[in-house]
């Protein structure tokens, strides 16, 4: 059973951070954003102006009283320790902001919005100092720990882009509709309805794997090499759009959140842990030892190429509500994934440990 953190909204809670010294963040609709300590009780609250929905939040990494938080299209830097008007505002996005990422080294913050631009904004300048593009609402950007010029964005184009942030054009880019049909061979059914929309990301902590949730149901795990990346792993759990991913610090373990109400965690490590000469090898090789009856003219089918039968969840959880987003804490020794869905209260659900 769920343990419910409530009292602190009155409507939908849309987004959760938490900070290296496990403060919770909440972010709902209407402008709200509440403070919670690891017992649940809410520690402070704030109604930002303009009432805009609060649609993501993050901490700086290196300083954890600071609090980057969306709303609309402005960004807000807030201090925890005293929750008032915002220290400072960021004004480059022109669309609703999706999602925020900071760097590690609390020098850029990345903003996502509904344009498909990811506005990187120079946090000592205090200024936008590269603008990138998708051709379709931006769903979710993160910079890649260990790398602190790197990001990967993805999208409703449908597209997953590597970025350095020293060019203003992808360093890589894959679509995953194209990548479905490639690998895949015969278009499968209701695909046509149901197409890969791109919807969340996370990177592992070693920087170079991370994974994609998206709309058809699916996730797909990827690894970095250089200036490209090829995908190392896909798996269905969810039988609606993948809402979150999240990778849990220092492990393969990852977390999903979905459309359908369910919580899944999967561990990955079997498949990704080990360095390969070739990110696609395990892939190639799982096409190599496929049956006949699998193949048609020397590609897989949807069955044979989705890696389902090889990767199960280790956790399953019935929350019952659509995910809106995901984040993970450890309270008192143990570690707790917390839930927000369409209603005011927080769930909070424990994980089993390694």
């Amino acid at each position: 059973m769920a343990a419910k953190w409530t009292g602190g909204h009155s409507s939908s809670i849309l987004c959760l951070n938490v900070n290296t010294e496990g403060l919770v963040a909440s972010g709902a609709e209407r402008g709200e954003l509440t403070l919670w300590d690891s017992t649940g009780f809410p520690a402070g609250q704030l109604q930002l102006p303009e009432a805009d929905d609060v649609t993501s939040l993050v901490f700086s990494p290196r300083c954890p009283t600071r609090l980057y938080t969306s709303h609309g299209e402005t960004i807000s830097l807030l201090d925890v320790r005293s929750l008032k008007e915002p220290a400072e505002r960021f004004h480059g996005n022109e669309e609703e902001i999706n999602c925020l990422s900071v760097n590690e080294t609390d020098s850029f913050l990345a903003a996502a919005d509904d344009s498909g631009a990811v506005k990187v904004i120079d946090l000592e300048k205090k200024k936008v100092s590269r603008s990138l593009r998708h051709s379709n609402i931006c769903s979710s950007v993160v910079f890649r720990p260990q790398r602190p010029q790197s990001l990967v964005s993805c999208g409703l184009d449908m597209q997953v882009m590597l970025w350095n942030l020293q060019k203003a054009r992808p360093l890589w880019t894959t679509n995953l509709q194209e990548c479905e049909t490639e690998e895949g061979g015969l278009q499968p059914a209701g695909q046509f309805f149901n197409p890969p929309l791109a919807h969340s990301l996370s990177v592992a902590s070693c920087g170079n794997i991370f994974g994609c949730g998206a709309q058809d149901g699916k996730v797909r795990i990827f690894r970095v090499t250089g200036v490209k990346f090829e995908r190392e792993l896909e798996f269905q759990g969810h039988s609606l759009g993948v809402s979150q991913v999240l990778f849990l610090p220092g492990a393969y373990w990852l977390l999903t959140g979905g459309n359908d109400g369910k919580v899944l965690l999967w561990d990955v490590s079997a498949d990704v842990g080990k360095q390969q000469k070739s990110p696609a090898k395990s892939l190639q090789r799982r096409k190599a030892q496929a049956p006949a009856a699998a193949r048609k003219d020397g590609k897989l089918n949807k069955v044979a190429s989705n890696d389902q039968a090889a990767v199960l969840p280790k956790l399953s959880i019935e929350h019952g509500e659509k995910v809106n987003w995901i984040s993970y804490a450890e309270i008192k020794g143990s570690k707790r994934v917390l839930v927000a869905d369409q209603s005011s209260s927080i769930s909070v659900y424990p994980l089993p440990e390694p």
